[in-house]
């Protein structure tokens, strides 16, 4: 618990325009195709975290190794983004794109990248 709440103290407030930089070889989501690839999916990373994004727009991050979870609620955008408005207060805006890899990944607003398990 003490872990997802330093995490959650250091998350930037939500702020639109932000400067993603994919890379070239990226493909950017229509806000139709990311809401039909992620809503009432859950998507899972390397390290075992777990993205839940609910088909009512209920949001839950779930830390690996019983880390604890954070709740939200998401909301998808038209620039290939998804923003959370945590419970606690907190937001947060990360792009989503597929990688020349043919990977789906996480970018998030400082610039890394956080590829998804097939």
């Amino acid at each position: 618990m003490t872990r997802f709440l330093l995490w959650i103290a250091l998350l930037p407030s939500i702020t639109f325009a932000q400067n993603w930089v994919p890379r070239d070889t990226d493909t950017l989501f229509t806000q139709l195709d990311l809401e039909a690839r992620l809503r009432g999916e859950t998507i899972t990373f390397f390290d075992d975290g777990q993205s839940q994004f609910f088909e009512d727009g209920r949001y839950t991050y779930t830390y690996a190794n019983d880390g604890g979870t954070g709740y939200g609620y998401f909301e998808i955008k038209t620039d290939s983004t998804i923003c959370v408005e945590f419970v606690t207060g907190f937001s947060r805006c990360d792009m989503y794109v597929i990688d020349a890899a043919n990977r789906l990944v996480v970018i998030t607003e400082a610039g890394d990248r956080f590829p998804v398990r097939p």
